[in-house]
């Protein structure tokens, strides 16, 4: 995948990993637009990069993302790169959930958003020069974390997606590359909860030189281990992340 010269859609793209690569495709003189629900972060993300174009957008409603494909098609024609960023983290005990429309925005922003988007997109990125579907994961697709099950699921089951994805399209232009993030220091969850996971700067460069190698599954630091390891290495893995904490 080239770095340079495209113009890339990124939905969450206001806040952490979401921004950190709109950064740099920014440096790497590509056109970039990001989207999120939050007005306030798509204005700090414009006020401290003012070539970035922004785009309020809940990617959780249907109608907001048929909206956002007719928007930044005829915006930005040469629209050649969607990354399907967008995504929340919510811890929660199965049993104690209460309502279930709060499990259902999660699998609407985590699963069916990336799913949609992706099926929006392709008659689009199918006419462009070097176009790419990027699909941001976990390292928890591999091995979950018990505490967070829908997520976990939701980032398991779009591993699945972009695997068979990246089957579908082998015959044509699209390029459909995963990128499976181990902990990073983001604000994912709640602002300073992830302090001690990777630093975001070393993930985001680390994830631009898996683009330009043309990886098709980029992975860092655990997420590595986690998605080559075998069975018995996954259960051992499983184990350690579920460990009782004392």
């Amino acid at each position: 995948m080239k770095i340079e010269s495209n113009t890339v859609l990124i939905t969450g793209g206001a806040t952490g990993i979401g921004l950190a690569l709109a950064e740099r495709f920014l440096r790497a003189g590509s056109e970039v637009i990001v989207c999120g629900r939050r007005e306030d972060k798509l204005r700090e993300a414009k006020q401290r990069h003012p070539r970035l174009h922004t785009r309020i957008c809940d990617v959780s409603n249907e109608a907001d993302r048929r909206s956002l494909l007719a928007w930044a098609t005829a915006e930005f024609p040469r629209l050649n790169v969607l990354v399907n960023n967008a995504g929340v983290w919510s811890p929660l005990q199965i049993a104690q959930a209460g309502p279930f429309e709060r499990i259902h925005q999660d699998i609407a922003i985590n699963l069916e958003a990336p799913i949609h988007l992706s099926q929006l997109f392709i008659q689009h990125l199918h006419a462009q020069e070097s176009p790419v579907i990027v699909l941001v994961t976990s390292g928890l697709a591999f091995v979950p974390m018990a505490s967070v099950p829908v997520y976990c699921a939701t980032k398991a089951a779009l591993h699945s997606f972009a695997l068979s994805l990246r089957q579908q399209l082998s015959s044509g232009p699209i390029a459909v590359v995963e990128i499976a993030p181990p902990h990073v220091n983001t604000d994912l969850g709640a602002p300073g909860s992830n302090a001690s996971g990777m630093p975001l700067d070393e993930f985001a460069d680390a994830a631009m030189a898996g683009f330009a190698r043309g990886d098709p599954e980029i992975t860092c630091g655990f997420s590595t281990k986690a998605s080559r390891a075998s069975r018995a290495e996954l259960d051992a893995l499983f184990k350690q992340l579920n460990a009782p904490k004392h």
